[in-house]
């Protein structure tokens, strides 16, 4: 098991993690010290605890946000699938129609070019 240190509102944590996961959880937590410092900016000296609190919430408000588009996302990705199964089926459907027309005029050649012969024949 992997562990690393961190620094969040100038104060240092020592986190386990998954082994491989060091880096990604060094990265999130200098996301969630760059946040506290930007809200500290922002209103000032108000509590480590709010801050960190609001800082969360953002960061969860932000997860929810993408949670909902991306099953926005995934909705419209399968009427897309569902739109492309029915053009395929008509396409099918019209290729059918189509060699259904062609092996019909194929017939009517035929029997056209019988027809002259044996009118030449006669």
């Amino acid at each position: 098991m992997g562990q690393v240190t961190v620094i969040i509102a100038e104060k240092t944590y020592r986190i386990a993690c998954d082994d491989g996961q060091e880096e990604h959880l060094t990265a999130l937590a200098a996301d969630l010290d760059a946040r506290i410092a930007q809200m500290r900016r922002a209103f000032g000296e108000i509590g480590d605890n709010r801050l960190t609190v609001m800082a969360a919430i953002a960061c969860l408000d932000e997860g929810s946000e993408t949670k909902r588009r991306l099953a926005e996302i995934e909705t419209q990705v399968e009427e897309l699938r569902a739109d492309r199964r029915a053009e395929l089926e008509n396409a099918s459907h019209e290729a059918g129609e189509i060699a259904s027309a062609i092996a019909e005029a194929a017939e009517r050649i035929e029997t056209v070019a019988k027809t002259l012969g044996q009118e030449r024949v006669g």
